[in-house]
C-alpha cells in the first residue's frame, strides 16, 4: 500500500510538471522543486508577523540592529514590511535583483528575461565588468549589468529610479562605450584576422521606475517597450550594431493594471514586468495565478524571510548606492544650473554689448549733427 502511495505521488508529480511544461506563452526555466497545489497560495509563504516582534527579534543580534537603524526611513520601513510578510523584496534595486536573476544558479532567469525584451533566444555566456568602461563618473542607477550572450552580443540592463536629464545622449554614449569596448576586445583576440564582421549586436535595455517626461506623451500613453534601432530614408536593408529597449515600469502599471483581469495580455515579458511591479504581498498569489513559471522566484524570496541578517546587508547596500545616487544628482542638478546662469550671463553680456554698440552709435550722431551746426 505504501508503494502504491509512492507511485501515486510520482505520478501526481509528473502530471504537475508536464502541465507547467505546457502553459502558454512560459518561457523555458525550472521551477523551485517545492510544487504547490490547487489550495495552497504562494503568498502562504509570507507568514504575517508582528511589527514590534520583528523589531525585538532584530534587537537580540546588535551588529544587525545597529545596521537597521542606520537605514533611511524608506528603507527602513519597506526592510519591516517584507519581514512581516506584507511586501516583496524590491527587485529593481541592484542587491536584490542579482540575487534573485543570479547567473551562476539560475541563469535561465536573466536569460528569459532579456530574451523576452529582445524577442530572441537568449544564453549568457558570462557577466562582464565595467571596470574597462571608457566613461567617466558613476551613474545615476539603481540597478546596472552588462552580460555577453552566446553569440558574441553584449546585453547592458539597467533600471533607472531618477530620469536622467539627457536621456538620449547618455544611452547613446553607454552603446557605444559597450560597442569600443567589444571592438577592443574582439580586435584583441583576433589579430590581423580581425574583421568589423565579427562584431555582433549591442542591446541596451534600460528599464525607468518613473519615466522620463519624452516616454509620457498622449499619443504614446499605453506604450511601454520603445524600441530603438538605425533605420535609413531609402529602405536601404543595413543590419546597424545597436539597438535599444526603453521599458517605463510606471506607464505599464498604468496600462496592465487599468485592464479588467480577463483582458490582460498574458505574455513572458508582461510576467518579467509584473514581477518587478508588484510591491504587496496581496497581489503574489494573481501574479502566479497568471503566470506559474514565476513560483520559483517567488518562493526564493520567501526564502529571505528566514535570512534577516543578509536580507539587512541587501538593504544597506541599497542605501549605499541611492546614496550616491543622490550625490551625483545633486552634481548633475547644479552642473546645470551653472550651465542656465552662464547662458543667462552670457546672453546679458551680448545684451549690454550691444547696447554699448548703439549708445556709441547714438553719441556718434550727437557729435556729427554738433560739428553740421558749428559750421
Amino acid at each position: 500500500m505504501e508503494c502504491k502511495d509512492e507511485t501515486l505521488d510520482r505520478i501526481s508529480e509528473k502530471v504537475l510538471v508536464e502541465a507547467h511544461d505546457k502553459t502558454l506563452d512560459m518561457p523555458d526555466i525550472t521551477i523551485q522543486d517545492k510544487l504547490y497545489d490547487a489550495h495552497n497560495k504562494i503568498s502562504t509563504l509570507f507568514e504575517p508577523k508582528d511589527r514590534y516582534e520583528v523589531i525585538s527579534e532584530l534587537k537580540k543580534t546588535p551588529e544587525i540592529y545597529n545596521r537597521y537603524i542606520r537605514l533611511s526611513d524608506n528603507l527602513r520601513s519597506r526592510l519591516l514590511d517584507f519581514l512581516c510578510g506584507k511586501k516583496t523584496l524590491p527587485l529593481t534595486y541592484d542587491p536584490f535583483f542579482k540575487k534573485l536573476f543570479n547567473i551562476d544558479i539560475t541563469p535561465e532567469r536573466l536569460e528569459s528575461f532579456i530574451g523576452s525584451i529582445i524577442k530572441r533566444k537568449v544564453k549568457i555566456q558570462n557577466v562582464l565588468t565595467q571596470e574597462e568602461s571608457l566613461l567617466q563618473g558613476a551613474s545615476l542607477l539603481i540597478m546596472d549589468i552588462v552580460v555577453e550572450l552566446d553569440d558574441g552580443s553584449i546585453a547592458n540592463v539597467e533600471i533607472q529610479k531618477i530620469s536622467y536629464l539627457f536621456p538620449a545622449q547618455r544611452m547613446s554614449c553607454y552603446s557605444s562605450d559597450l560597442l569600443l569596448r567589444q571592438y577592443a576586445r574582439v580586435r584583441g583576440e583576433k589579430g590581423d584576422a580581425f574583421t568589423y564582421k565579427d562584431l555582433k549586436k549591442v542591446y541596451t535595455i534600460i528599464i525607468f521606475e518613473e519615466s522620463p517626461r519624452e516616454l509620457r506623451e498622449d499619443s504614446m500613453k499605453d506604450t511601454y517597450v520603445h524600441i530603438g534601432k538605425t533605420f535609413f530614408n531609402s529602405k536601404a536593408k543595413l543590419d546597424m550594431l545597436q539597438e535599444y529597449y526603453l521599458i517605463p515600469l510606471d506607464v505599464f502599471r498604468e496600462s496592465y493594471y487599468s485592464e479588467s483581469k480577463n483582458k490582460r495580455k498574458i505574455n513572458e515579458l508582461n510576467g518579467w514586468l509584473a514581477l518587478l511591479s508588484t510591491d504587496s504581498v496581496d497581489r503574489l498569489d494573481e501574479l502566479i495565478s497568471d503566470y506559474p513559471w514565476l513560483e520559483g522566484i517567488v518562493a526564493d524570496m520567501a526564502g529571505y524571510l528566514e535570512k534577516p541578517e543578509e536580507v539587512i546587508g541587501m538593504f544597506s547596500d541599497a542605501l549605499r548606492i541611492l546614496d550616491e545616487n543622490t550625490v551625483h544628482y545633486m552634481i548633475e542638478q547644479q552642473k546645470e544650473e551653472l550651465e542656465k546662469a552662464k547662458q543667462m550671463l552670457a546672453e546679458k553680456d551680448s545684451a549690454l554689448e550691444e547696447k554699448d554698440k548703439e549708445l556709441a552709435k547714438a553719441l556718434a550722431e550727437i557729435d556729427r549733427l554738433k560739428s553740421e551746426v558749428r559750421k
